[in-house]
């Protein structure tokens, strides 16, 4: 059976500042490959924890291997949130993120259980502490005719227009970033305005607000991100990589196209499942992927850190600290 992109619409985010919720909230950011795992099952253990993802691949069933999934076993022993709750031919954003997570954070503090919210997405935090004001606007039908465009012109001819339409999305979008161009072109047939403008928008609210006095909806928050020497990092991302392959990332992806879920998608075109298409497609030998795939894994971590390196509301540690980081919040959190 062949499936078509039919994403679902985006419903209305949940931002109003002055809905505050108190229940113990760990927050665990890092980049790929850091350890969260493994110290998030350290952590439920110690605070009677309920996880929820805050991982923008995990949401997608059928793609387990190539995001690093937690296995069955591990989720049999903790409620986890948000892991296998659309398919791969849906979309899924910051706004959808805010109203599930809300909603399981409530869920979790009906039942006087600590939240312990982890992952790698540092938009979907940023969004969820911060608020969102309206959504992109987005529409199923002018994606599907972007999506014919791009196979019949190429990539190419489309940066191009989003160049002309958006010189800064334009700059900041690289031609094989499909997603991110398609969805630039989107907004502004859909809107008559450009992912720039918008964008500046929003973060001229976002400042209102702050100024306004208007503060997390949160109360009671111990935030966390985990560090890692560079090279161990990059080691660590090696070694991953190399296990995705043994554990049947190939086989994954095979069965994700026999399954209808076309190359082109979104979610088949990050990193891990590119590849993998690439080289089932015949465009890299085995070796050339795994060498593309570790080094797109390290931009990408490179990236994740830049970006939680600005947020303020972060307390560092080193990965394996989990003594200091129980200790703290314990005391933060009185737990």
């Amino acid at each position: 059976m062949k499936h078509s992109p039919t994403a679902q619409p985006l419903t209305a985010p949940l931002t109003n500042p002055q809905a505050t919720i108190d229940c113990p909230i760990i927050v665990l950011v890092g980049p790929t490959a850091v350890g969260k795992t493994a110290l998030s099952l350290r952590l439920v253990q110690r605070f009677d924890c309920e996880i929820v993802s805050m991982d923008s691949m995990q949401v997608y069933r059928h793609m387990d291997v190539g995001t690093a999934k937690p296995s069955l076993e591990e989720q049999a022993s903790v409620p986890h949130h948000l892991i296998d709750i659309i398919n791969p031919d849906e979309q899924y954003d910051a706004a959808r993120f805010v109203n599930d997570a809300l909603a399981a954070i409530k869920d979790i503090a009906s039942r006087n259980r600590t939240v312990l919210l982890t992952g790698g997405t540092g938009l979907y935090l940023k969004a969820l502490f911060e608020g969102l004001f309206d959504a992109l606007p987005t529409d199923e039908g002018v994606r599907v005719q972007l999506r014919e465009r791009l196979e019949q012109e190429g990539r190419e001819a489309l940066h191009a227009e989003l160049c002309r339409i958006d010189p800064a999305t334009g700059a900041r979008v690289h031609a094989n970033d499909t997603q991110r161009l398609l969805r630039g072109l989107e907004i502004y047939l859909v809107s008559g305005r450009t992912w720039t403008e918008l964008i500046a928008e929003q973060q001229e609210q976002q400042q209102q607000q702050k100024a306004g006095g208007q503060g997390s909806r949160f109360t009671r928050v111990f935030q966390v991100a985990l560090d890692c020497e560079r090279e161990r990092l990059y080691q660590r991302i090696a070694q991953r990589s190399q296990l995705m392959l043994e554990q049947g990332m190939i086989e994954e992806v095979e069965q994700l196209r026999g399954m209808g879920y076309a190359p082109d998608l979104p979610s088949m075109q990050s990193i891990g499942y590119k590849h993998v298409n690439n080289l089932l497609s015949g465009e890299w030998n085995k070796a050339e992927m795994l060498e593309y795939l570790i080094r797109d894994t390290r931009r990408y971590a490179k990236r994740q850190m830049t970006w939680f390196r600005k947020n303020q509301e972060l307390n560092w540690f080193v990965r394996d600290d989990y003594d200091r980081i129980a200790a703290q919040a314990a005391t933060v959190l009185g737990l």
